[in-house]
């Protein structure tokens, strides 16, 4: 049977709500603009992809959208995951409370349904598929308080729906992946090599670097591509092992003296310098504490002079030679949680919002991306994201981590 990829559209749900600080709205669809109290959610067809606005006087903290799109009760389902996997993807039935991180695929017996948002979309998105609909949550909350839009036109989510017939379901994946970004980046070269973290666990020093690189050196000797040399969590000037991981960035600590000169001697050895970076955790005592997230002290990228500082860190570690940087633990800094533990309706922590509260979690950590990414440019470097959304870092960095620790 030939592939054939055809793509469809979802239309105006039949039923909105929105969810504010305040109360709790249902409001019929069928429309292309739904008022719900101070909130307007707006419809518009844009092409390849159906566009939905959100604009509020109030503090909203979610839009959900449902329409009565029945797929059959027989269908196995595939989900993403809100942050990295933590070996809990699969195919399975369907389960009405199940979330479904940023798109799904659903296998019929002749054919796959998909649906989903495009990348960097500016709310965290979830859908839902039960025997009479499926369902789309749009969480715009700043932190976990309503969002001050303040009458600005948020465009939340821009959904792509798809469906095939003959292709398997990896090669449809492929294709609606291709959907969903269409502006991805990738390294001018196959990246492969060493990170001393699989061994050393944050116990290592310059001298053991060297070693590793000798050692990857023997391995791949007459390859054209040279392998990148990784430093991981160890370099770091107030690194405490197994007590404390984080910043400042400025310096290395005894056992790595000149991180500048470590990354030239590792070019004069034939290997490309990278390293591994915590940005937001940092206990220099010159970060004024507005720049901090209220419950957790992390550094706040909602805060302009707070995204300055991490560009800085960014650009000297450029500075110094390395041209692959990982960064690491950012959604754990933002959110106090890991991806297995994310519930969009999670309502434990007590309430507490990003500087800009004007901006949805989502826009946060887009800026924060956006700005280790523009910070790394001049110095042409692979940019590897860790513990980092996959679905809001896409065409903002060359690879994505997507599992756990091993």
């Amino acid at each position: 049977m030939q592939k054939k990829y055809t793509d469809f559209k979802l239309g105006v749900p039949d039923y909105v709500t929105v969810e504010t600080e305040d109360e709790r709205l249902v409001c019929q669809g069928g429309q292309l603009i739904v008022t719900a109290g101070a909130t307007t959610v707006e419809f518009q067809d844009a092409g390849e992809h159906e566009d939905i606005f959100v604009t509020s006087e109030d503090a909203v903290r979610c839009v959900k959208l449902r329409w009565n799109y029945k797929i059959p009760k027989s269908a196995r389902f595939l989900g993403d995951a809100w942050e990295r996997t933590y070996g809990d993807v699969e195919w399975h039935g369907m389960s009405g409370n199940r979330y479904l991180p940023w798109y799904f695929l659903a296998k019929l017996s002749e054919k796959v349904l998909c649906f989903g948002v495009k990348v960097r979309p500016s709310a965290m998105c979830c859908w839902q598929a039960d025997t009479k609909g499926i369902t789309l949550f749009l969480d715009v909350r700043c932190g976990n308080t309503g969002v001050q839009l303040k009458g600005r036109k948020l465009r939340a989510a821009q959904i792509v729906c798809m469906e095939s017939e003959g292709a398997d379901t990896f090669e449809t994946a492929q294709e609606f992946c291709k959907k969903m970004c269409t502006d991805p980046i990738f390294p001018e070269f196959p990246v492969y090599g060493s990170n001393n973290w699989y061994y050393a666990y944050g116990d290592s020093s310059e001298e053991e670097i060297l070693s590793d690189t000798d050692y990857i050196l023997k391995l791949t000797e007459g390859a054209k591509n040279p392998p990148f040399m990784v430093i991981d969590d160890c370099w770091q000037e107030h690194h405490r092992l197994d007590e404390y991981n984080g910043g400042p960035w400025t310096k290395g600590n005894a056992k790595f003296p000149d991180m500048k000169g470590l990354a030239d001697k590792l070019k004069e050895k034939g290997v490309r310098p990278g390293i591994w970076v915590r940005l937001l955790l940092n206990e220099d005592e010159n970060i004024p504490d507005e720049w901090r997230i209220s419950y957790n002290d992390c550094l706040d990228p909602s805060h302009p002079d707070a995204l300055a500082y991490i560009r800085k860190d960014i650009e000297r570690i450029c500075d110094w030679g390395y041209t692959l940087i990982k960064h690491d633990f950012s959604t754990f800094d933002l959110f106090g949680k890991w991806g297995f533990e994310a519930n969009l309706r999670d309502n434990s922590m007590e309430k507490w919002h990003f500087y800009d509260q004007t901006k949805t979690s989502a826009e946060i950590v887009k800026m924060l991306y956006q700005e280790v990414y523009d910070a790394s440019r001049s110095n042409n470097a692979v940019i590897i994201g860790c513990n980092t959304i996959g679905h809001l870092g896409a065409g903002l960095m060359h690879l994505n981590r997507t599992g756990d620790d091993t």
